[in-house]
């Protein structure tokens, strides 16, 4: 027993380490920045589909909002956990979100996460896999964070709708583990500090059916 209790809170360190270091690292990445009120051309849903199949069934190739996004999707390199896609209108899978049975988004905050501040509670995000089935997600949750020591790699996170304290491993916990659901991801700048907080978009499933295809997919990968 004391064994299986210290090989879950090693694995636990360790995804609250690579979700610290994501997290303080990743969306720092000097880049054009992009004005909320910029000119975007969204193509149809159908089209958006087509454009990013693979033919892959467990592969996820692309996420749309109606009005506010259409971005392919891209995966992490193996053993690159802080990997955030550097390209414009790209989003990136967190594949430790996967590992602790949930899926993850991530996007730099002046590239494609500026359209995650867009998303409002009720919203509706479908995912497309590579085969080019879709699934619903209901935005659920908006929660942000100002990091309470940007340059400390152990800094706590304060809520900046409750004021609650949350160390690293705590965040991660909240937001990535638990019920299975969708959680988007990307920093908040503030007087110039570009990784001043986070802001994290928390989306359940729509349909006990395609919860349970969506477990079938993440236990077979």
């Amino acid at each position: 027993m004391t064994s299986n209790t210290r090989k879950a809170q090693f694995k636990s360190n360790i995804l609250a380490l690579v979700f610290l270091i994501n997290v303080l690292n990743a969306f720092l990445l000097p880049q054009q920045a992009y004005a909320l009120d910029e000119q975007h051309t969204y193509i149809s849903f159908p089209a958006f589909i087509a454009s990013v199949k693979n033919g892959d069934a467990e592969t996820l190739r692309g996420i749309y909002v109606a009005g506010v996004m259409a971005f392919p999707i891209v995966q992490q390199p193996t053993n690159n956990p802080g990997y955030v896609s550097s390209m414009a209108d790209t989003v990136t899978q967190f594949g430790m979100a996967s590992e602790a049975g949930n899926l993850g988004l991530l996007a730099h905050n002046n590239l494609s996460g500026l359209h995650f501040f867009q998303l409002m509670p009720g919203d509706t995000i479908t995912l497309v896999y590579g085969d080019g089935h879709t699934v619903n997600f209901i935005v659920d949750q908006i929660l942000q964070y100002q990091t309470l020591e940007p340059q400390s790699i152990y800094s706590d996170f304060k809520d900046l709708e409750t004021g609650a304290i949350l160390d690293v491993q705590q965040l991660f916990a909240h937001v990535y583990q638990g019920d299975f659901h969708l959680t988007l991801q990307t920093c908040i700048e503030n007087e110039g500090d570009p990784s001043w907080g986070r802001l994290f978009i928390m989306a359940k499933p729509v349909g006990e059916s395609q919860l349970n295809k969506f477990h079938y997919i993440l236990r077979e990968t």
